[in-house]
């Protein structure tokens, strides 16, 4: 079973970056697929998804940029933006004016199809 999401990390809503870690905690929290424990050595699979919200926060244009083929975890990762649905509303500064925001999220599978949001993701400590 994956380990629960204990916290989302803290974040800036006014920059894309910031408003990307708030989408992706809202998906992680809202999906009891999503796992926060260390990644594995090695991933079942990684899909990349486009995703453009509205000035509303609701998804209006979700897609497979790219995967390596397994479509269930393709599904998946597409459901898991759908359940988590709707966002907080992006701020004029993410929006630059446009009625949308657009961005990519990649979705880390380990083996048992549980997956890792990329921009919740640590960087790994430096060794030595």
């Amino acid at each position: 079973m994956p380990a629960p999401i204990l916290a989302v990390p803290a974040a800036s809503p006014f920059t894309l970056e910031g408003y990307k870690k708030l989408v992706a905690g809202r998906i992680a929290v809202h999906n009891p697929e999503a796992n926060d424990g260390p990644l594995p050595p090695m991933l079942k699979s990684i899909v990349v998804l486009e995703i453009t919200i509205d000035r509303l926060g609701n998804p209006i244009q979700i897609a497979v940029y790219r995967s390596n083929g397994f479509r269930h975890l393709e599904s998946r990762a597409l459901e898991s933006v759908v359940r988590a649905a709707p966002f907080e509303l992006p701020a004029q500064g993410v929006l630059q004016g446009a009625g949308s925001v657009t961005f990519l999220e990649t979705f880390l599978f380990r083996g048992d199809d549980s997956f890792q949001i990329r921009s919740l993701v640590s960087a790994p400590e430096p060794r030595g």
